[in-house]
Parts: structure tokens; C-alpha cells; sequence
């Protein structure tokens, strides 16, 4: 969560002076409170709704070949971390592509499907068969020279398979550690610094491409957005205008970005060039705090997070100005809200009986769900297909799935305290 701090001298009312204050206070307390919590707390899987009721009984064979025991663990572990397997054990048995198997024992097992390969060098021959049946539902040669990143693809193929939604293990997250800028596998590993600072990072933010990442840095003496080339490490200054820069949220289209400026004495949202410059296009206009905007992804508008109506709450708001409306009702305070893939939910730290969760609202019905109970979970986003939601949690980072079945701790480095997933690379 991002918030302008810079307090406005003209022609603000009392009542706002008196609101924006009291917002700031709350919002320092509870950030002196997270990090507290982030110095004594543990990261501890938990799993919510982890029966194997309602979930694809599943036997992932050793792969024959170089490193193919390594390879199968890796995708009995995404599957599993997607809360929709029940990944069973066939005892270390190695089964290549061109094997049969061993149905008997498959089905004393409980697996109703069964996946297993042949590793040759950087690609690798996958089958997946039904076990009822005796039959084979999918083959295919899968290549990368990664090898972690090979076994994510082959998971990927059998989690598309199964469910018919294309999976999410070989995309990668983003998170901020203090003053580091962190890219990772969706599982965590595979680490990488990508920025780092002498100030705080905070903020990470994906391009639709998934090449670049916009985030905020204190270094300059204020918080300023910045952009950053992954591929070649060099980055650019995409806002730094008078007075606080903040909360970057990018456009569909990759060519934008949504920020928060206080250039005009209080936190208000702007469009500005993902590239930099001096343009700059207006899209809120309160005498509250605006913050933390975030795009439907048709780009027909944002939603963001405001004080106007006394707390912060969340609320949307087309690109051509005009009044906003509240999303949120539920909790004392609802912040750094993202939308779902498909457009039709909204999710959002909660503040709930003294404690933030992640909840999640459908934008049709208006309905809202609590999906987590760690008490400090902050800064969720939502998986590219829409069906896990990352988040930090209490200085390490979790998932949760969309529906609130299943919850997880990923490892990660350092206190983090913003995450964001990126999207779908070719």
C-alpha cells in the first residue's frame, strides 16, 4: 500500500485537513504495526481446504533421463501448490515416454490419471493417461533449456489438460524487500535481484508483457516511479513530478500508467507515458486522498483507493473523469485493490476486527468472501489465470486460491512488502 504524505496549503476544507490527517496517522500506526510483526513472525504453511474432496487424484511418475526425479518433484510440488491436485505415490517408480504403466498399481494408489516422460537434455517427452480407461490424454515434447523452468511448462501442460485453464507455474512474481527489488518463479525459487537501492523499494508493478517493471523508490529524497528493463537492466524515471510520485499501476496496452501525485498539494490520480516526460492527464479530483489505481484490463477505468468518504475504501471511475463510485462496505478500511483477468472480481486488503486479511468481491453482485486470516496480509494480485492470488504475508509472501480453498506460504527473501505476479510470456 502506497499513500501521498505531502499536505495541501490552498483552499482545502477542514473537514479534509482533518480526514487526511487521520488517515495518515492510522495508515503510519499500521505500518509500524506490520513491521513489528514482520520482525517477530514465522512463515508457516498453512493449508485451508487440503482434503483431496473435489480435487484431481493425480500419480506423477519419476521421468526417465537426466535429472527426471528432480523434474518430477517440481511438478508433483506445482500441482499440488495449486490446491486443485491430490498428487498420490507410486514409490519412486521411473517411467519413461515409451513405458507402459503400471495400471494396478496406479489404481490402488487412488490416481485417476497418471503423468510420466523422458528427459533428453532440454526438452522432454510427456504423456498423461487416464487410468480407467488404459489411455493416453496427452503427448507432447516440451522444450527449454531451464531446467526448473522446463518441469513449470511440463505442469502447466498437464494443469491446462486436466482443468481446461491454461496454468500458471512457468509465469513469474515480483516482490520488494526493503531497499532490494525481487523477480521469482511463481514457487518462489529461482531468485533474482533485479534493483536495489541505498531507500526503500516498494511498489512492484508488471508490464502487460511481462518485460518491464515500474515500482517507487525513495532515493531521490521522495518517493519517485521508475520503470525497469529487465532484459537490460536499465531503468527510467516514469514519474517524478512535484511532490510525491506513487503507486504505478500499467495500462492494457503497456504504454501508460496510472500513478499517484501530490503535485497539486494532495494525492490524486494521474495517466502519465510509461516512458517519461512532462504529460500528465487528470483522473480523479477530490479534496481526499486518491491512491493505489489499478486497471480494468479492457481499459475502460480504474479502481482505486480513497479517503473521500471518510476511511479508505475502494472505488472505480472511467478514464474520461467523472463522479466515482464505492466498491467496498465491508471492513473498516479496504485498500490497494486489483482486478481479476477476467474483469469480474475485485480484490483487496480488509481491515477486520483490528486485522488485515485479503478478501475478494464480485463486481456483479457486490458480494464479498475473507479469504485469508494471517492479520497482516497485504498487497495482494491475482495469478495471470485468474485463480490464485499472491500476497505478503506478515513479511514473507502467500497464496491463496480465489475461492478461498487452499492457502500456502512461498519462500522468499528478506521482509517483503509488496508482491505483484506477472502475466503470460510466449
Amino acid at each position: 500500500m502506497t499513500a501521498s504524505t505531502k499536505k495541501g496549503t490552498a483552499a482545502i476544507p477542514a473537514r479534509s485537513v482533518q480526514r487526511y490527517v487521520g488517515i495518515l496517522m492510522t495508515w503510519a500506526l499500521f505500518v509500524a504495526v506490520m513491521f513489528y510483526s514482520i520482525a517477530q513472525a514465522q512463515v508457516n504453511v498453512e493449508l485451508r481446504g487440503s482434503g483431496s474432496a473435489n480435487k484431481f487424484p493425480i500419480v506423477v511418475a519419476n521421468f526417465e533421463g537426466p535429472n527426471g526425479a528432480e523434474i518430477a518433484n517440481i511438478i508433483r510440488a506445482d500441482l499440488t501448490r495449486s490446491g486443485q491436485f491430490d498428487v498420490k505415490d507410486l514409490g519412486g517408480v521411473t517411467l519413461g515416454a515409451n513405458g507402459t504403466p503400471d495400471w494396478a498399481a496406479i489404481s490402488q494408489t487412488g490416481g485417476t490419471t497418471v503423468a510420466y516422460g523422458t528427459v533428453n537434455g532440454s526438452s522432454v517427452d510427456y504423456r498423461l493417461a487416464d487410468a480407467a480407461q488404459q489411455a493416453q490424454l496427452d503427448a507432447q515434447n516440451i522444450s527449454e533449456a531451464q531446467m526448473r523452468r522446463l518441469a513449470h511448462k511440463v505442469a502447466d501442460a498437464i494443469y491446462e489438460k486436466t482443468t481446461g485453464v491454461r496454468g500458471i507455474f512457468a509465469t513469474r512474481i515480483a516482490y520488494t524487500t526493503g531497499r532490494q527489488l525481487v523477480v521469482a518463479d511463481a514457487d518462489g525459487e529461482g531468485r533474482k535481484v533485479v534493483a536495489s537501492s541505498s531507500s526503500s523499494l516498494i511498489s512492484p508493478a508488471w508490464s502487460p508483457d511481462g518485460t518491464r517493471l515500474a515500482y517507487v523508490s525513495f532515493e531521490g529524497g521522495k518517493p519517485i516511479v521508475y520503470v525497469q528493463n529487465l532484459s537490460t537492466g536499465g531503468r527510467t524515471i516514469a514519474a517524478n513530478f512535484k511532490g510525491n510520485n506513487s503507486a504505478p499501476a500499467w495500462s492494457p496496452n503497456g504504454s501508460q500508467l496510472a500513478v499517484a501525485l501530490s503535485q497539486g498539494g494532495i494525492s490524486q490520480i494521474y495517466l502519465v507515458s510509461a516512458g517519461g516526460g512532462t504529460s500528465q492527464q487528470r483522473l480523479t479530483n477530490s479534496a481526499e486522498i486518491d491512491t493505489e489505481p489499478f486497471f480494468f484490463p479492457n481499459g475502460s477505468g480504474i479502481v482505486f483507493t480513497s479517503d473521500r468518504g471518510g476511511s479508505a475504501q475502494v472505488y472505480r471511475t472511467g478514464l474520461g473523469g467523472g463522479a466515482a463510485s464505492r466498491l467496498t462496505f465491508s471492513g473498516s478500511q479496504n485498500v490497494s485493490p486489483k482486478i481479476s483477468p477476467d474483469g469480474a472480481k475485485l480484490v483487496y486488503s480488509s481491515l477486520r476486527g483490528g486485522s488485515y486479511v485479503i478478501a475478494i468481491s464480485s463486481l456483479g453482485s457486490g458480494s464479498d468472501q475473507v479469504l485469508t486470516s494471517g492479520g497482516n496480509d497485504l498487497s495482494p494480485s491475482f495469478a495471470p489465470n485468474g485463480m490464485q492470488v499472491l500476497y505478503a504475508a506478515g513479511g514473507g509472501l502467500g497464496i491463496v486460491n480465489a475461492d478461498g480453498s487452499f492457502q500456502a506460504s512461498i519462500p522468499s527473501s528478506g521482509n517483503v512488502t509488496g508482491a505483484a505476479w506477472g502475466p503470460f510470456t510466449k
